[in-house]
């Protein structure tokens, strides 16, 4: 089970939302903070990213920023102008930008999306990340995420026939290579901890799988370990000194977090989303979930539709 792919599955919700941006001096948008979480590209010209009371960020054709807590920041092509206020509509359009003429060539060129993500069940590896993960564009890196970001710029300067499908599909792609590419950046630089550590270590790596993979099995911390070739005792010091919880912790939470999704997106049956969730019975998994949701499932699904 790849461990990434479940996890921003399981945080995601709705459509993302994208568009490309043509800039002409004198520019600059300010972003109110919000409940999604944002990022902007550079595909041509220069810009500065500046976070409400950070400092400044200048940005280069090919740099991606990704701002997952959704914080307030502004985005300008030089640090004196007048700023408008860009608003999220209800249908997931920007509403304050403009209107574009493409009349001779931009001073800058940009795409700017959103995701969003479930807050209620945020998971550790989405708490952990800054406030700003910063990408810039570098000769050979990250080629992944620039052919994903080219793909996308390509897809949003014209309509044609699917587009709305693949654009939806980018998006989803996008976010997988933001994510990989500041992990791979955290290992490289010698600052995996947390989260990024825990994707870094072959055996709390491997645990992750396992229970990912199936989390139905009445796993035990012993086997967990075994998965990991390590003992009993030495995995579950590694792994709660990474994930930041004990492994059973983890198997709990993730269960029922594999729940919700369930409920929100499946017409399964509560006595099949138990047997899913390694619960023996329909009435053991209720009791389950109330305690950690604070609602009874049936509820929870008619309200989350």
């Amino acid at each position: 089970m790849d461990v990434l792919s479940d996890v921003v599955a399981a945080m995601r919700t709705g459509q993302p939302h994208s568009s490309r941006r043509y800039k002409y001096a004198p520019w600059g948008a300010r972003f109110a903070a919000s409940g999604e979480a944002g990022f902007h590209v550079v595909l041509r010209g220069s810009a500065w990213l500046v976070p409400e009371g950070g400092e400044p960020l200048a940005l280069g054709p090919g740099d991606v920023v990704f701002l997952p807590h959704g914080q307030a920041h502004s985005l300008a092509g030089a640090l004196d102008v007048p700023l408008r206020d860009i608003r999220l509509r209800p249908d997931g359009t920007w509403g304050g930008w403009p209107q574009e003429t493409r009349e001779g060539r931009p001073d800058a060129v940009t795409l700017c999306g959103f995701y969003r993500l479930d807050r209620d069940r945020a998971h550790r590896l989405l708490a952990e990340l800054p406030q700003i993960v910063h990408l810039p564009a570098t000769a050979g890196g990250h080629r992944s995420l620039r052919a994903a970001v080219e793909l996308l710029g390509m897809e949003l300067e014209e309509q044609r026939p699917g587009t709305d499908a693949i654009v939806t599909s980018l998006l989803d792609t996008l976010l997988l290579y933001i994510l990989r590419a500041w992990w791979e950046s955290e290992r490289a630089a010698g600052r995996a901890r947390g989260w990024a550590g825990a994707l870094a270590d072959p055996a709390v790596a491997a645990a992750l799988r396992a229970i990912h993979g199936d989390p139905a099995r009445a796993w035990t911390v012993a086997e967990l370990g075994t998965a990991g070739g390590l003992s009993r005792a030495a995995f579950a010091r590694r792994f709660t000194a990474l994930v930041g919880e004990p492994p059973l912790t983890y198997l709990t939470w993730w269960r029922m977090t594999t729940a919700g999704r369930l409920l929100r997106h499946d017409d399964l049956s509560l006595r099949q989303i138990a047997e899913r969730t390694g619960y023996t019975s329909e009435f053991a998994f209720a009791k389950a979930f109330k305690r950690e949701y604070g609602t009874a499932p049936g509820h929870y699904r008619r309200n989350a539709r």
